[in-house]
């Protein structure tokens, strides 16, 4: 039996959706209907279809059918969660497709990395749409990684099945003529896959510069009229609305401005704990509707209008013959509560929970960092004044946006000290797969903590270990106790490790569940307020902190570094 027996009524169907009323996003049409699905795929929709004495019958119950849902734009590893447990927590609320770079996994451990995390992704319920990182690290200048990502592993990469195009071209390196990133273009172009855009506050000229090159789409705008010019001039637009960059509000008026026929959603980086209390692609659909959209334009927005953006809407994206058999039964469109998830053909969700929780595959073990075991000593700024001043990074009210702070420190039998008082703190990174050693220091002001040392090694986008601390003691032992985990998360008080949340998967994810990782995460958030850090989410601040890609400045495993002008510059002024 094919799915041409069963699209032409020749066989009866493997599995029969009844008893619904379909949302059909490509014409915009609500009516009732039928789903016939031939294993993992849509093989008939009608209003009555041929049933055998094997065929399986899903009873929508009067549910609206919806297809699964698609983010946009998602760095799965964002979440700490290994792709196995992040798909269980966002494919009962209706995620059944993501497009993501993997750009994590790729630094750390290149291409059979990405590999196994794609492998991994198809026994779960959600598909991984894979876009190959323009250019990888994304740090300009470039910081040391595991492994690099350039033209000759766009060559390979581009003849995977699950390759949809070019990730995370950022606005810098088109503008600049990076040659990695025009080669990849070059590529791209060739192979006829499109090419995805990271280009945020750009204005019109630079915009106008991106859609030249042949950006397709763009996830990132602060505000409606920024999304709007990139409209106007050819690129599909993404609204975002991530744990901590909240711009759905501000970016779906440009709905009511230019139609949503080239606008989708993405939610970029999420917490655990986000996901569990207010949900996922589901909660932006309520947003969006609560905002003033359609109902089924909002769905649109959260399916169709996605899938044609990346050029998979023959396979998912809509409930049609020949796509994926990914359908959600709803009870309300205006109230979309996702009631029943069926995955490539499987009824795999009921009522926000996984019907069988899915096994992650089995690991290797767990091994430290080979990274040497650091002292104060080593993150000691010196000189010979009895004061410095010095360039620190400074957060800002805009989300993860770091501007430049003058700030004068007192020098102590040559070292410079931190200044809980001046808020200007230490921050390193520390490479951490045994190539340079490197591990700069540098001054940070706005992470606001008065003790201790927070540290990380899940950080994009070269995931090396980044420390901030108001003590160099502290500041050891928390670089120490992550290398020693074999990566992870930490919190260091007078010398006592006070909190520890272990990632042990390439030292960037975990198998934890959700809700272990949602409380993992509380515990580390609320001591570094307990510490003084008022910043919306202390752990993900903190590791954007060396993503060059956002102004003005940055701190890698090379220094500090000037992302305006994509140079190391020096920190004692």
């Amino acid at each position: 039996m094919t799915l041409l027996d069963v699209a032409y009524g020749r066989r009866p169907a493997d599995t029969i959706i009844t008893n619904g009323t379909l949302v059909n996003v490509l014409t915009g049409e609500v009516y009732p209907a039928e789903i016939g699905i031939f294993r993992d795929r849509i093989a008939a929709v009608g209003p009555s279809l041929q049933r055998g004495p094997q065929t399986r019958v899903i009873d929508a119950a009067g549910g609206y059918l919806v297809p699964g849902l698609i983010d946009g734009h998602l760095h799965v590893e964002c979440s700490k969660l290994s792709v196995t447990s992040f798909a269980d927590l966002v494919v009962p609320l209706g995620t059944t497709s993501v497009v993501s770079g993997l750009d994590q996994v790729l630094v750390v451990e290149g291409l059979p990395g990405v590999r196994k995390f794609l492998d991994e992704s198809k026994k779960t319920g959600m598909r991984i749409w894979w876009g190959a990182p323009a250019k990888a690290p994304y740090t300009v200048p470039q910081s040391t990684v595991g492994f690099t990502f350039g033209p000759d592993e766009h060559r390979e990469a581009h003849t995977w099945p699950e390759c949809v195009g070019v990730w995370e071209t950022v606005q810098e390196m088109v503008e600049h003529g990076d040659p990695a990133v025009m080669e990849a273009l070059e590529l791209a172009e060739k192979h006829r896959l499109p090419v995805f855009g990271c280009a945020p506050m750009s204005d019109a000229r630079r915009i106008g510069g991106l859609a030249a090159a042949g950006i397709r789409l763009d996830h990132e705008s602060y505000s409606h009229e920024e999304m709007l010019e990139k409209l106007r001039q050819g690129i599909y637009a993404i609204v975002r609305e991530s744990s901590v960059a909240h711009f759905l509000q501000e970016n779906i008026q440009v709905v009511s401005k230019a139609g949503a026929r080239r606008v989708a959603f993405c939610t970029d980086d999420v917490h655990a704990a986000d996901v569990l209390a207010g949900g996922h692609m589901d909660k932006l659909v309520r947003m969006a509707v609560k905002a003033g959209v359609d109902p089924v334009t909002a769905i649109q927005m959260a399916t169709v209008n996605c899938a044609e953006m990346y050029r998979i809407d023959d396979k998912v994206g809509s409930i049609a013959p020949g796509r994926f058999a990914d359908v959600l039964i709803v009870d309300s469109l205006e109230d979309f509560r996702v009631r029943e998830v069926v995955s490539a053909g499987e009824l795999v969700a009921r009522d926000g929970r996984m019907i069988t929780p899915t096994a992650p595959p089995a690991r290797g073990q767990v091994t430290r960092f080979p990274v040497k075991t650091v002292t104060a000593d080593d993150f000691a700024l010196r000189s010979e004044q009895d004061e410095v001043d010095v360039l620190a990074i400074g957060f800002t009210e805009q989300v993860f946006v770091r501007k430049r702070r003058d700030v004068t420190l007192p020098v102590v039998g040559g070292v410079v000290e931190p200044s809980v008082e001046k808020d200007a703190l230490l921050v390193t990174v520390v490479e951490r797969y045994g190539k340079t050693g490197n591990m700069p220091v540098a001054v940070v002001s706005g992470m606001g903590i008065r003790r201790g040392a927070i540290a990380t090694s899940a950080a994009p986008d070269d995931n090396n270990v980044i420390c901030v601390g108001a003590s160099r003691a502290d500041m050891a032992l928390a670089v120490n106790t992550v290398a020693e985990m074999g990566g992870g998360q930490v919190i260091v008080v007078d010398g006592e490790v006070r909190e520890r949340l272990p990632l042990p998967i390439a030292g960037i994810v975990s198998d934890l569940p959700a809700a272990e990782m949602a409380v993992a995460e509380q515990r580390l958030d609320d001591l570094a307020r307990e510490l003084g850090c008022t910043l919306p989410s202390p752990l993900m601040y903190l590791f954007f902190l060396s993503i060059t890609a956002i102004p003005d400045y940055a701190v890698t495993d090379l220094g500090l570094v000037d992302c305006v002008n994509l140079e190391v510059v020096e920190v004692l002024q």
